[in-house]
């Protein structure tokens, strides 16, 4: 039990969230994957959370367990080429965490996607939601041009649109 985590994840409000990602940073975020996606045949699912259910804030649910409950939850392990990827951001905790399907993860490792979610956290650090956010999503989306280029037209099995929780 950490109760100065639990205290944190308490006090987080959504209005805090909606000030480091305004409408207008969900936008051109919801923009860049879809964008991104038009060159891979990857899917690409954001999350930023503002705080987690203080159950699982108190009982020390770690950033990376929750990341994995979502992709679970939101279906990112279910598209057809097994190549949906989880950004997950907590703004209470001040991590990045990213949870990527078994077909990307056979040529992407871990310390390539650590490197992305630092490009977050290093511009998150600075007040620089906006261009740490949409940094990250190129630099996701270059990898998967890299290592899953688009073979054709394709439907979109994710929705592009950053999720607020």
């Amino acid at each position: 039990m950490d109760i100065q985590r639990a205290l944190r994840h308490l006090r987080s409000t959504r209005s805090a969230a909606e000030r480091a990602f305004p409408q207008a940073t969900l936008t051109a975020l919801a923009a860049a994957i879809a964008t991104g996606e038009r060159t891979h045949r990857g899917e690409v699912r954001l999350v930023i959370e503002r705080a987690l259910p203080l159950s699982a804030a108190w009982s020390g649910v770690s950033n990376r367990q929750r990341a994995i409950a979502l992709f679970a939850d939101y279906g990112i392990w279910d598209t057809e080429d097994n190549c949906g990827v989880l950004i997950y951001v907590n703004l209470a905790d001040r991590k990045v965490d990213i949870v990527a399907d078994r077909g990307i993860d056979r040529k992407i490792d871990a310390t390539t996607w650590q490197a992305v979610c630092s490009t977050m956290t290093q511009g998150f650090a600075h007040g620089d939601y906006h261009g740490a956010a949409l940094a990250a999503v190129e630099q996701v989306n270059e990898l998967l041009r890299r290592h899953f280029p688009t073979n054709g037209a394709r439907p979109n099995e994710l929705p592009d649109q950053p999720l607020m929780l």
